[in-house]
């Protein structure tokens, strides 16, 4: 079993890195959001230490050894609780994982189903089994320092914010529950509460 590996990046892509150690190319996958902090981590030689989840993608009559990296071993952790989900496996959640860790940790914290359907691959069932089965398992993965995850409001808070000024404004809270929840089904990134009234309002106009 591999479980961490050294060597000099000789290509990169979205999603790999070919590193060379003593001569020999090992092509390593590599989740978009560890990618985005690989040249920060890259030392002056250009060579880099990883650590690896190691499996065997079975394709018909062969087996293929897979490494995936990763930075840290909270990175690791929790791509290894991820695939604890049921139909998430290795490929889908290097897939999956196109966002800060912290981020997509607090998402299913709150149950941000809206978030989550917003990642690659992750469907409108898949994402409430990622709930079902992970909230109030991943807090500690919320408080990484991800580079480039700015502090934002979360859906669910957009969406409390929204219904309390569409109460005051004298709808009913099942309707205005309904309104919001329409413009949610369609519009899967809303980030702020201005927004998504603006959103709603629209909506109201073509009816």
């Amino acid at each position: 079993m591999i479980s961490r590996i050294t060597g000099t990046i000789l290509e990169r892509g979205d999603n790999y890195l070919l590193l060379d150690i003593s001569g020999i190319g090992y092509d390593v996958l590599v989740p978009t959001c560890v990618m985005q902090r690989i040249d920060d981590c890259c030392g002056p030689d250009g060579k880099i230490t990883l650590l690896t989840y190691h499996y065997h993608q079975v394709e018909q009559s062969k087996s293929v050894p897979v490494l995936i990296g990763f930075l840290n071993r909270v990175e690791k952790d929790f791509f290894e609780v991820f695939i604890t989900v049921s139909g998430i496996g290795p490929r889908a959640a290097l897939k999956a994982l196109n966002k800060p860790i912290s981020l997509i940790a607090r998402a299913i914290d709150e149950g941000d189903l809206v978030f989550l359907k917003s990642l690659p691959g992750i469907g409108g069932q898949r994402a409430k089994e990622i709930i079902a089965k992970l909230q109030n398992k991943v807090g500690k993965f919320g408080l990484i320092r991800d580079q480039g995850a700015q502090p934002k409001p979360s859906q669910k808070g957009i969406s409390e914010e929204a219904l309390d000024v569409l109460l005051q404004l004298q709808y009913k809270r099942a309707e205005a529950s309904a309104m919001i929840q329409k413009v949610l089904d369609v519009e899967h990134k809303v980030d702020s509460t201005e927004e998504l009234l603006n959103l709603v309002y629209k909506q109201s106009r073509l009816r």
